[in-house]
């Protein structure tokens, strides 16, 4: 059996991604909780995310509620892995090629 047989092809991937952000965007979420980080005031501007099924997760901003972005686990994942190696930082640090990464 061909190696090309066991994986997805460049194709499929993409059609499976497809699929699964079509699936994502047509869950209801109106009664999702809505969470932002603590200590965050009801009026202030802040992000709010949402647990849904299968590890996905809904982000919008209190400002703009009615904007709602979706991210399967997978993409989820890669964010906040992401973030959590400095990726998204507003200044460079030593982890993302600094100035004290010297």
């Amino acid at each position: 059996m061909a190696e090309a047989e066991d994986h997805e092809s460049e194709q499929d991937i993409k059609a499976r991604k497809e699929r699964e952000k079509d699936e994502l965007y047509a869950l209801d979420i109106s009664g999702v909780e809505w969470h932002s980080a603590p200590g965050a005031e009801a009026h202030e501007e802040r992000v709010e995310i949402a647990y849904l099924p299968a590890g996905a997760v809904a982000m919008r901003s209190s400002v703009e509620p009615e904007t709602v972005l979706r991210y399967t686990e997978a993409e989820w994942r890669a964010f906040v892995l992401g973030a959590r190696d400095g990726e998204f930082d507003l200044e460079p640090s030593p982890q993302n090629g600094g100035v004290g990464a010297e």
